[in-house]
């Protein structure tokens, strides 16, 4: 009996070690790692510039203190990203995406290029919630948006899973307006860049963040005029500039456009890939909302002229859901007939 006893013992002895490897802290996955922010649009719009910045900050926080680099990843206004981030990213906790705040809305609008169950994706967090305007620049000979109502203006766009196409794409479709959208940009800088060239006339669904951080001189030298306002409420800076939410004339209105501009309160979400280990994943949550309230990066958010509105990803997470839920199937089929 004493030799059963004994080598019941070594069996488990045995096993120990393996046991303990599984049970690997947060600590010693990430000590020696590199994680990835992969950034879902190209370099020098709001997307790349608040990722970069976070990177600079986010590692000395994560347990470990790996190493955090930005990289690139642009395609299809963020569906790139997001399809990888689902599919093929590694899920040991690595990688984190800067993603489209469209993103965990597309499938619900029907978008069959969203491969992915929104459900499943763990957000971390976002720096800011956001309000995004619509512009028409100086020269364009419109300056309200009863003037679009009643004549046309060519505006940038990405993909057509970007704010930039489907904010004007709901204007067009449900109150008249004359949008033109010309799709193909890799990113916010792009399209910018062909406004200041008169490539195009007008931008919709430009981060009111960024205009503030990056083109302080086209507010001074008035290089716009600000048609509308997209977000569940008016930015404080804004005052006299509609919002698109008071345009709602009937209850499904308002459904509708709150599906639509409800992605706004998540500002420039940061999510990992599905399965990625219970403790990793409240780690990363922990680790953004420290460097959100880090002295150095409060620093270089305030040099930079960015919003510090910081949401954490379990609000993003629950927001998500309640939105699924609490939309019929009828609305948001409306609601995809109006974003296209």
């Amino acid at each position: 009996m004493r030799m059963v006893n004994s080598g019941l013992a070594a069996a488990a002895l045995a096993v120990i070690p393996v046991s303990a490897g599984f049970a690997q802290s947060p600590a010693d996955f990430y000590r020696g790692k590199t994680v990835e922010i992969v950034i879902g649009y190209s370099v020098g719009g709001g997307y790349d510039s608040y990722a970069r910045l976070i990177a600079r900050h986010m590692g000395k926080h994560i347990p470990g203190n790996p190493q955090v680099v930005p990289k690139n990843m642009s395609g299809a206004a963020g569906m790139r990203l997001a399809n990888w981030l689902y599919s093929a990213a590694p899920r040991d906790g690595t990688i984190i995406g800067a993603t489209s705040r469209a993103m965990a809305f597309e499938p619900l609008l029907g978008n069959k290029s969203a491969q992915y169950d929104a459900s499943r994706i763990m957000f971390i967090g976002s720096a800011n919630d956001e309000v995004s305007v619509c512009m028409a620049w100086h020269s364009a000979g419109v300056t309200t948006f009863a003037d679009v109502q009643t004549r046309e203006l060519v505006v940038g766009a990405g993909g057509v899973a970007d704010d930039t196409y489907q904010f004007p794409a709901i204007l067009n479709n449900m109150y008249g307006a004359k949008f033109k959208m010309v799709t193909g940009y890799a990113g916010g800088t792009e399209i910018n860049i062909a406004m200041e060239r008169t490539e195009v006339h007008g931008r919709c669904g430009f981060p009111w963040s960024t205009v503030k951080a990056t083109y302080q001189h086209w507010i001074k030298e008035k290089k716009f005029n600000l048609l509308m306002q997209f977000s569940l409420g008016k930015h404080p800076d804004l005052p006299n500039v509609p919002l698109v939410m008071d345009l709602a004339k009937t209850p499904e209105e308002k459904q509708i456009l709150t599906l639509i501009f409800g992605r706004q309160v998540m500002g420039r979400p940061y999510a990992a890939p599905p399965d990625v280990p219970k403790d990793r994943a409240a780690a990363l949550r922990k680790a953004f909302m420290a460097t959100m309230a880090d002295k150095d990066f409060i620093a270089e958010v305030e040099k930079a002229r960015f919003e510090l509105t910081p949401v954490p990803g379990e609000k993003l997470e629950t927001m998500v859901m309640d939105i699924y839920r609490s939309t019929p199937p009828a609305v948001a089929a409306k609601a995809a007939m109006m974003v296209k």
